[in-house]
């Protein structure tokens, strides 16, 4: 069995802080968005390879991160893209990577930016008693949530209808970005793109899939977090700590108030302060200040300021101005 880590988007809308990083590689707890799914797949014997798809801007990264990380299996396969505006989408992205590695094995396909409560094997477990295509999917709990993603009905464990990103959704249970197929599955994505199907959200070839064969959902409770915002991202943060803290060995925090889920990293200072719900990169520098719910990015000076649902890009100075 092969796997897929999707890992090819630009997260335009965490920048600045992934102006210059995979969102996959933003800190939750001690490790990163995508560690838990590359020990997943890195302890699931089924699995043999592991292909990251990613874009030609963030391949050296990925390079670098697997050369120094301790996993076996993953390989870099880079896309033919280097901005926002010459993505694919995921199934055409999908379909490439299926053609230029030669895959024609069972295929399982998570998302890099998804951080999941479940373990992967499980789900692997799942998709072989079905040997059909199959889905992971979570109830939100709000439509108006529901309306973001692919939502999914269910006969047992059996998808009977499917609606990408419904305006008017009947239920809340979508599906997330963790995919299984059967090798004899794996031609139909070139023939849904050959027929001038949408090429971009799996949503949609997963609804064509269920149209056309039998597809099955793999339903859990826990949690899942899909980190595209700041907020997904904090929430994913706090998630994580549980309402602690935590502070690297060779950050200085001095005479400040932490308040739950804070995460300062090495080398950062923080003196004379309070935080509560934030993130702060290394060497980053916070003096004087009550900073809420904020995200402040490396090498970053934050003085005597009151900030809240701040994202402050790496390398800035913010002051009062005193």
């Amino acid at each position: 069995m092969k796997a897929v880590v999707l890992a090819g988007g630009y997260a335009t809308r965490l920048w600045p802080i992934t102006r210059h990083r995979p969102k996959m590689f933003l800190p939750v707890g001690d490790g990163t968005v995508i560690d838990d799914v590359f020990e997943d797949l890195e302890a699931d014997d089924r699995i043999d390879e592991v292909f990251v798809s990613t874009n030609e801007r963030f391949a050296p990264e990925f390079e670098t991160y697997l050369a120094d990380s301790d996993f076996e299996k993953p390989t870099v396969s880079v896309e033919d893209t280097s901005e926002e505006s010459e993505k694919f989408g995921v199934v055409g992205a999908l379909a490439q990577l299926i053609d230029r590695e030669g895959v024609d094995d069972d295929l399982v396909v998570v998302a890099g930016d998804n951080l999941i409560s479940f373990d992967v094997a499980d789900f692997v477990d799942f998709f072989e008693t079905k040997s059909a295509p199959a889905l992971a999917a979570y109830d939100v709990g709000s439509k108006e949530l529901a309306k973001s993603y692919g939502l999914v009905q269910l006969d047992g464990d059996r998808v009977v209808d499917f609606q990408e990103k419904p305006e008017n959704p009947n239920s809340t249970l979508v599906s997330i970005a963790c995919y299984a197929f059967p090798a004899e599955t794996l031609p139909l994505f070139e023939t849904y793109l050959s027929d001038g199907n949408n090429p971009d959200e799996p949503g949609w070839f997963m609804q064509w899939l269920q149209e056309n064969d039998e597809v099955y959902a793999f339903t859990f409770d826990g949690a899942w977090f899909d980190i595209g915002t700041p907020e997904s991202y904090l929430d994913a943060v706090a998630w994580s700590l549980d309402g602690d803290t935590l502070v690297d060995p060779d950050a200085t925090v001095k005479n400040t108030v932490l308040g739950e889920n804070v995460h300062v990293m090495e080398g950062a200072e923080v003196v004379d302060s309070a935080l509560t719900e934030c993130v702060v990169f290394p060497n980053a520098t916070i003096r004087n200040a009550d900073v809420r719910h904020s995200i402040i990015d490396e090498e970053t000076t934050v003085e005597g300021l009151d900030l809240s649902g701040a994202l402050i890009g790496a390398h800035s100075q913010l002051t009062n101005g005193d």
